[in-house]
């Protein structure tokens, strides 16, 4: 099972059409992951304490359905790819509508910053477990390590 979140389209989420825009898509979607690692053990006090915080390299988000104001929004996460070391993931949000219709989706590819150093590195043992116990995507990639030396 993924893990869900609920939420509704806010006043400015919406957009001049009177559909949600695109980056309350991706707050829903940031909002859900720091959801999951706080119901795992990782609110963002532990991420500050341990000078580890997650990045985004990109987003690809794909609609298929309107959001409009006031309408109620799950959203759904589940782990898309992952490197061996952990220091690079791939995480697929999936926004869906009161009828069941997937309006969007959206996937994150992202790694572990380093707080103090600023560069990214491997999560610890107990942060990568957090990760590897989402339910993964039917496409689910093993990724290269950004840290791998060539």
């Amino acid at each position: 099972m993924p893990f869900t979140s609920t939420t509704h389209v806010r006043w400015p989420d919406v957009d001049q059409n009177g559909h949600m825009r695109t980056t309350a898509y991706l707050d829903a979607a940031e909002d859900n992951r720091m959801q999951y690692f706080t119901s795992a053990g990782f609110p963002a006090a532990e991420f500050a304490a341990r000078r580890i915080g997650p990045i985004s390299h990109g987003d690809d988000i794909r609609y298929r359905a309107e959001m409009r104001l006031l309408d109620p929004i799950v959203v759904e996460l589940r782990l898309a790819g992952l490197a061996s070391d952990g220091a690079r993931f791939r995480l697929h949000n999936k926004v869906i509508r009161a009828d069941g219709r997937t309006a969007a989706t959206i996937v994150t590819t992202g790694g572990w910053l380093d707080l103090d150093a600023r560069r990214l590195t491997v999560p610890p043992a107990d942060l990568l477990a957090v990760l590897t116990a989402l339910d993964r995507t039917k496409d689910f990639a093993d990724l290269p390590s950004p840290l791998a030396r060539a």
